[in-house]
């Protein structure tokens, strides 16, 4: 074989890098990310889309305010962040629409149940100190304690420690303080049972106790029970007394009409009713329990600048309003600490959102002294010296961590985080919370049936057009035919191996739109042949030699090779920024194969014709298939 021309490279250097590609990707292929626990033949199979396997498709329906619906604009704003939300769970090519005034309808290929579970939540993130703390009081709302009378009324004490404590309570850390917190975090002890200066007098032992004292006593306003009423208001405050009042709507037996009607307990009020009242009651009555709490409508805590009552880990926590907002981070990325084994969520802070969550660590690690806070963090974490911060997202408190130090860098929400809820809680971070509170509607399955009948005529149509390309090449072109089938054939192999790799590793899905993308890109690859090789045999008929025309013809052709390649993947490129859906798949099938393509050219058309040009074969016109263009050139010896 004659060396390449100065500056060519040798062809084979150029085929064993397109070897080397091919070896790459197809290890990913057999055993890459995602090919555990998967036979042989399963690892060939592409990620298949919604309209070829079927799917499953869920329902969202906003909330009413006011009584109306939400706006077009919310709804379109709701719409394109559960769209990112679903195709950075790795479900590509996901459908997301809005139905009416009021549903979204999310459409994704597969079972997606699990998936889809979480995306319409609304998202919205508060961090706020834990200013009181008490355990969770369902069992004392089932089972009122006890009336114990006692000599003389008994001090307030302080809050013991949890059975909990001991555990290891989670901790917001930062670059301006490395310290991991100790101690545990759990319930807090239940309330004690009252005092007699905070009761009615017990009346002589009897095998039943007295009931508790509780604000939905329906019992006439008397003398005897006046030093109850006062102990009561003076807890709960008086305006919250008047709530309950109303709420439980007590009645003169002699004269009110309401006489004989039912009272309702505080323990058996729904969510609704628990929302109506206001966060000090909620907090304060010891009946009201964390299962009514939790039952509260969507948005019952969203108000950043009023106090709120939440729960977490059977511990009712009143928190103060909202001085860092989710608004105020800039990026969330999941992350796993090594040397504490866990997966955390670092947060940046945007420079305004930093200089509020400076102030508020500032707060809960030097607290005034007439601050509560840190005998709340006590009472939740043995051996605390420092306040709490929740961190509250929509209703659910996911971290209550002890604040280390004023914190002026990146910090870390630590909690029961694996790798999937850690990143499910930064991509709800980033994305930002929806405008709309949305409640889960129908889930459904959809038939792949209209799909598979249209696939199988979408790969007869693509058999046809690579039959009908290689007829006529190898009519046209005889022996070059061989050069464009063989090309295509590894084009494909490429494209394939690429499809499986990214369907497991960027969850890219394939769809009949995707497949015509494909069969469209097969005609650009025939047109980078017709340029290559009439551009050879224009070599040639200006009398040069077959060897000497060929790197001249490549020369020549590259360049608009190139071009014309580079215009088709900046159209799909274009298309995939501005389209959504089935279109994108389009445009993103078309510009990969596309690419791949110019691999291809560039490591096995070139080179395979550089080795061709030194064969007798290629001299020959009947074979070669450039005809009468070599008839007319002499032969030539050439180094």
């Amino acid at each position: 074989m004659a060396r390449p021309p100065q500056g060519q490279p040798h062809p084979g250097r150029q085929l064993a890098v397109l070897g080397l590609l091919f070896a790459i990707l197809y290890v990913l292929v057999f055993w890459g990310p995602g090919t555990k626990g998967l036979g042989y033949q399963d690892r060939l199979h592409p990620k298949l889309g919604l309209d070829l396997i079927g799917g499953t498709q869920a329902t969202y329906v906003a909330s009413l305010a006011n009584g109306q619906a939400p706006s077009r604009e919310s709804m379109e704003e709701s719409r394109k962040i559960i769209d990112q939300r679903v195709n950075a769970l790795g479900v590509a090519e996901a459908e997301v629409v809005v139905e009416g005034n009021r549903n979204i309808v999310v459409s994704v290929a597969g079972e997606a149940n699990d998936q889809l579970k979480n995306v319409g939540q609304a998202a919205q993130m508060r961090f706020r100190k834990v200013l009181k703390a008490t355990g969770d009081t369902a069992a004392v709302a089932v089972n009122p304690p006890a009336v114990t009378p006692s000599a003389a009324p008994s001090g307030s004490a302080a809050p013991k420690p949890s059975a909990s404590a001991g555990k290891k309570a989670p901790a917001v850390t930062g670059s301006a303080t490395p310290a991991k917190s100790t101690g545990g975090q759990g319930g807090g002890e239940r309330a004690p049972a009252p005092s007699a200066s905070a009761s009615a007098p017990a009346a002589a032992p009897s095998a039943q106790p007295a009931p508790a004292p509780s604000a939905s006593a329906a019992v006439p306003v008397t003398a005897d029970i006046k030093e109850r009423r006062a102990a009561i208001e003076k807890k709960v405050g008086a305006e919250a007394w008047a709530a309950a009042e109303k709420l439980t709507d007590p009645v003169d037996l002699s004269s009110n009409p309401k006489a004989g009607l039912p009272f309702k307990a505080f323990s058996t009020l729904s969510g609704d009713e628990v929302n109506a009242l206001t966060p000090e009651m909620q907090f304060n009555v010891p009946t009201i329990s964390c299962e009514q709490l939790d039952k509260r409508p969507a948005g019952a805590i969203d108000n950043e600048k009023s106090k709120v009552v939440a729960c977490q880990s059977g511990a009712k926590m009143y928190l103060d309003v909202a001085k860092v907002v989710g608004t105020d981070i800039d990026t969330a990325t999941p992350q796993l600490d090594q040397q504490q084994g866990q997966w955390v969520v670092s947060l940046d802070f945007k420079s305004e959102g930093q200089s509020k969550w400076t102030a508020l660590t500032r707060e809960a690690f030097q607290p005034a002294s007439n601050d509560t806070c840190l005998t709340a963090a006590q009472a939740l974490s043995t051996g605390a010296t420092h306040c709490l911060v929740a961190v509250v997202l929509d209703k659910e408190v996911i971290s209550a961590p002890e604040i280390q130090g004023v914190l002026s860098g990146q910090s870390q929400i630590t909690g029961q985080f694996d790798a999937a809820s850690a990143r499910q809680l930064a991509d709800q971070i980033k994305y930002g919370a929806l405008p709309v509170t949305f409640e889960p509607g129908t889930t459904q399955t959809v038939s792949a049936t209209l799909g598979i009948a249209q696939l199988q005529a979408g790969l007869i149509a693509a058999a046809i057009g690579m039959g009908l390309v290689a007829i006529y090449a190898f009519f046209y072109y005889r022996l070059l035919g061989s050069v464009i089938f063989l090309s295509l054939l590894l084009s494909g192999l490429l494209t394939f191996g690429a499809l499986v790799v990214l369907g497991r590793t960027t969850g890219f899905t394939l769809t009949l739109a995707g497949i015509a993308g494909f069969i469209v890109s097969l005609g650009v690859a025939a047109d980078s042949f017709v340029i290559y090789f009439e551009r050879l045999k224009d070599e040639i008929h200006e009398g040069r030699s077959a060897r000497s025309a060929v790197p001249r013809a490549w020369a020549r052709a590259r360049r608009t090779i190139i071009s014309a390649n580079t215009i088709t993947i900046m159209a799909a490129l274009v298309l995939y920024i501005v389209s959504i859906g089935a279109v994108r798949g389009f445009a993103f099938a078309l510009g990969l194969s596309t690419v791949l393509d110019l691999v291809v050219v560039f490591l096995f058309r070139h080179p395979i014709m550089t080795m061709f040009a030194n064969t007798k074969a290629f001299l020959s016109p009947r074979v070669s298939g450039l005809g009468r263009a070599l008839k007319r050139t002499p032969t030539e010896k050439e180094a």
